[in-house]
């Protein structure tokens, strides 16, 4: 029952005990040792003659990111390598460019580094959850259970599955199937695959310690911990600092509406926050706004067509636990809980939830971090409602059996689609022997044109340019598609496979197995393209000046 803990002294509640930090190191280990299993499974399983990438789901993204990953290694500035035209080296992210001096220091390739990287996010991440849920549920019981319903939550998605292999015989429209999908908000599936935003995670969640313990006992190194931790944030995941900002405001506002009194210490506190961390958001703004080639990437966002989806879907991605926290929010209003843990919680939820439809293409990123709220007011509802323990004990049992099973299958696909030893997760070893024979021979800023497939690792493992690489990250990206298949199309002319040679600078046409399936032309019959590397099922072709 949160409104009977002892909020007046924060530092005894929030203290967490041996017992409970070894059920957390469990917890963690067995999450990371679970997730790694895909991946195990990928290399182990690999055909003689196929590579597994090391990646399982988004590799388009990944690609991008392993571009950005591979340029840090040489440049404290990158160009845009995922696009043609040429452009200058004004991009900058402090996460890639910390892995890329990793690589550069200790000479691991990214695929051990993606793991490394992996297991650092996930257990820091899960650290600073039990560190945050420490904040305002002072019993073991509740806070293992808001642990592990924040840890594994992934609402009504095998609803989804049951009808497709029933009613729908095998066919998920894509708007549901991104009701599955959607890695935002789902803290395992972001252990699973997406680092990145696991290590976000990690900042939103001790950013919340420390403005919550700053608001609670007003020690200055907690404001200006989360002022730093922000900074941090803005350099590596700039749209988290919306939420951060956002739920703070909020915060404010409503300790302003209840105590009828201006709250100076969160107007410091904010404004303290904000500039510390507002660099990271101004320079992603310039760069946007100032360099043509970067607004015209911002614009293509809207190229992936993914967005947060209705509330109506909203209640398929996350299930029980939304069900749960807007029961809470409404039973908690009309008993006019305004103390500041059932404020705080409740504020972030609902800011939170107009955040998620913030008229942004990135708005769908505005859901990294909701599971947090929502599972802490379930819990506390639950709480509030199962006062015996047996009640308590059927309602934990219930929620696990409603939250578990998306992400079972989640995790079990990974097996299915690993087993096809297909693109994108598996590329031919002489697809991978072209694209080292470019990163040792061709000049730095050459241009490669291939098919999507293989262009979206071309700057990661060649340090070239791609010709089609990125939605977003190659300008004028379904026009260049297009000339892709064009271009691999027999029935095209020499002489307009030349002109877009000649107008992007094309210096190379790789030529293996994806793009034979593109078209039927053959690129051994032109004599301006000479071969230059040549394996069982690639030839790579450079243009004759």
């Amino acid at each position: 029952n949160l409104h009977t803990y002892p909020m007046n002294t924060p530092q005894e509640h929030t203290q967490i005990s041996a017992p409970e930090w070894r059920f957390v190191a469990w917890i963690t280990l067995a999450v990371l040792l679970v997730t790694s299993l895909p991946y195990a499974y990928g290399y182990l399983s690999a055909p003689p003659d196929k590579q597994f990438m090391g990646l399982m789901l988004d590799v388009p993204d990944h690609g991008q990111y392993l571009s950005w990953w591979r340029g840090f290694q040489g440049a404290l500035l990158i160009s845009n390598k995922l696009t043609s035209e040429p452009n200058e080296p004004l991009f900058f992210n402090l996460l890639w460019w910390g892995l890329a001096q990793v690589s550069r220091l200790t000479g691991l390739r990214y695929a051990p580094l993606f793991q490394i990287f992996r297991w650092v996010a996930g257990a820091s991440f899960l650290w600073a959850l039990y560190r945050l849920i420490a904040q305002w549920l002072p019993e073991t019981g509740p806070r293992r259970a808001a642990f592990l319903l924040t840890t594994f939550t992934s609402g009504l998605g095998w609803v989804l599955i049951v009808l497709k292999y029933t009613w729908l015989k095998g066919n998920l429209p894509l708007k549901l199937a991104l009701d599955v999908y959607i890695a935002e908000g789902n803290s395992f599936l972001c252990i699973l695959a997406f680092p990145h935003f696991t290590l976000a995670l990690t900042f939103i969640a001790l950013i919340f310690e420390s403005i919550y313990r700053w608001w609670r006992g007003g020690r200055k190194r907690d404001i200006l911990a989360a002022g730093l931790l922000a900074l941090l944030l803005g350099w590596t995941h700039t749209y988290d600092l919306l939420i951060i900002y956002g739920v703070t405001a909020a915060f404010a506002l409503a300790i302003w509406l209840r105590e009828r009194c201006f709250p100076w210490r969160l107007f410091w506190g904010e404004l303290t926050i904000v500039a510390l961390s507002c660099s990271g958001a101004i320079y992603s703004l310039v760069l946007t706004t100032l360099d043509p080639l970067w607004e015209q990437v911002l614009a293509q966002f809207a190229n992936a067509g993914v967005y947060t989806p209705s509330p109506l879907h909203l209640l398929l991605l996350f299930g029980f636990p939304l069900v749960g926290a807007m029961v809470t929010v409404v039973m908690w209003i009309r008993r006019r809980r305004w103390d500041d843990a059932s404020l705080f919680l409740t504020v972030w939820f609902l800011t939170g939830a107009m955040l998620d439809y913030v008229p942004t293409d990135f708005q769908i990123h505005m859901l990294n971090s909701w599971q947090i709220p929502m599972a802490l007011l379930v819990i506390g509802g639950l709480y509030d409602w199962a006062r015996r323990t047996a009640l308590r004990q059927w309602a934990g049992l219930a929620c696990a059996l409603l939250i578990l099973p998306t992400n079972v299958y989640l995790w079990s696909w990974r097996f299915v689609e690993l087993a096809r030893h297909d693109y994108p997760y598996y590329l031919h070893r002489s697809e991978v022997s072209a694209l080292r024979w470019l990163d040792e021979h061709a000049a730095a800023d050459a241009v490669v044109l291939s098919s999507l497939t293989i262009g979206q690792y071309i700057p990661a493992l060649s340090g070239q340019t791609a010709f089609l690489a990125h939605w977003a990250q190659t300008v004028d990206f379904y026009g260049k598609q297009e000339r892709v298949t064009h271009f691999f199309d027999a029935a095209a002319s020499d002489e307009e496979r030349r002109a877009t040679v000649h107008r992007f600078g094309i210096d190379y046409v790789f030529y293996g197995p994806v793009e034979r399936a593109l078209g039927d032309y053959d690129p051994a019959h032109a004599d301006w393209l000479t071969p230059v590397f040549t394996a069982p099922q690639v030839t790579l072709y450079r243009v004759a000046e």
